[in-house]
């Protein structure tokens, strides 16, 4: 009995009923195409929560659509009223047996979404909006309407007598979206007639960009022989990479990624310090790690600290400290990236050897 109800999720669409406009719409389309259930979820904010949840499952009884109503309790934890009621639907969802979960957001939800994030000073992630279908946990999230503004949505189901609720809070201007949707939005429109589908359209040009990130890091990894992350660990990692920071530290599989002056470094756990290693000529010798002092590699200018030879080499400054050090006796003789001390380089017309030092594999 298990099993089968399993298979049956795994084909059912489940849609996120609320009871507006929107999600009654998208339920009545996506009924008449595929099987389908419907997830409430009961916040319990309004004193018509109660209304609402038993009107959902009267039109579900009438379109004979298998209803789920979970009740939640909304905790703010410092978070503003919206974001601790998306959080507790999406836990919902994240919880239920179905593994494709349709959502009703439209054109002008994006619209104002991406608009907010941008206000908030969000990077390319921010700007992609949400995204019409896309990984959540194990299952999927598709929203079919994005691409529909609202006022498409309000005309189909006036077309099909359709019946929805109304949520009284989506007077109140004190939330951000609100305040955008009939403050801002209006006074867009004016001037830009097609904002809207202007910031739908440039949500699809982030998304693609951000993909390809994902992509060249998935790949890159994969490279190094490292395990692809998760969506949502690969989502911050991209996240805290792009941030600028000069002191980024991202751990994934026993590897440490990091950047320096724009460019990304992936660097092997190193278990060990530097100590002191004698050398008696052999033709390769592990070494684990650096030292200070000042080198010379080029005889035409001063001798220098290694820390201004690294920094004009562009070596970044983890990788400097588990460099390897050649000496003879006293004198700092050659330091991998840099080169070889004046004094112990031979004249063009000698034999000489030039060292050669490969980090050990992870």
């Amino acid at each position: 009995m298990a099993s089968s109800r399993k298979r049956a999720n795994a084909k059912t669409i489940a849609v996120g009923l609320s009871g507006g406009v929107d999600s009654v719409v998208l339920l009545h389309q996506l009924r008449q195409r595929h099987p389908v259930a419907a997830v409430h979820v009961h916040h319990g904010l309004s004193r018509n929560a109660d209304a609402w949840a038993e009107f959902c499952r009267a039109l579900c009884r009438r379109w004979r659509v298998p209803l789920t109503v979970r009740r939640v309790s909304v905790r703010r934890a410092g978070k503003g009223l919206e974001a601790a009621a998306r959080d507790a639907r999406y836990d919902v969802f994240r919880k239920s047996p179905f593994s494709v979960i349709a959502l009703a957001h439209n054109l002008d939800d994006q619209a104002e979404t991406v608009l907010m994030n941008l206000l908030r000073g969000a990077g390319g992630r921010g700007a992609s909006g949400m995204a019409e279908r896309s990984r959540f946990g194990s299952k999927i999230l598709l929203r079919p309407l994005l691409g529909t503004s609202r006022e498409e949505i309000v005309a189909y189901a006036r077309e099909h007598d359709l019946e929805w609720i109304e949520d009284e809070s989506n007077a109140d201007e004190a939330l951000t979206r609100n305040f955008i949707r009939r403050t801002i939005g209006p006074l867009l429109e004016k001037k830009f007639p097609r904002w809207k589908e202007s910031l739908g359209r440039a949500a699809r040009h982030f998304s693609k960009q951000e993909i390809g990130k994902e992509d060249l890091l998935r790949q890159y990894l994969r490279s190094r022989g490292l395990k692809a992350p998760s969506e949502a660990k690969l989502v911050e990692m991209l996240k805290q990479l792009a941030s600028g920071a000069p002191r980024i530290k991202l751990r994934h599989d026993g590897a440490t990624l990091r950047t320096y002056r724009g460019k990304l470094f992936l660097d092997p756990e190193l278990a060990s310090q530097f100590s002191p290693q004698e050398w008696s000529g052999e033709p390769r010798l592990l070494l684990p790690a650096l030292g200070g002092e000042r080198l010379q590699p080029d005889r035409r200018r001063p001798r220098r600290t290694l820390k201004n030879l690294f920094q004009e080499a562009g070596v970044p400054p983890w990788q400097r400290e588990n460099l390897p050090l050649l000496f003879s006796g006293d004198d700092l003789v050659w330091v991998p990236g840099l080169g070889i001390d004046a004094r112990f380089q031979t004249p063009a017309d000698a034999q000489g050897m030039v060292p050669e030092w490969r980090a050990s594999p992870r």
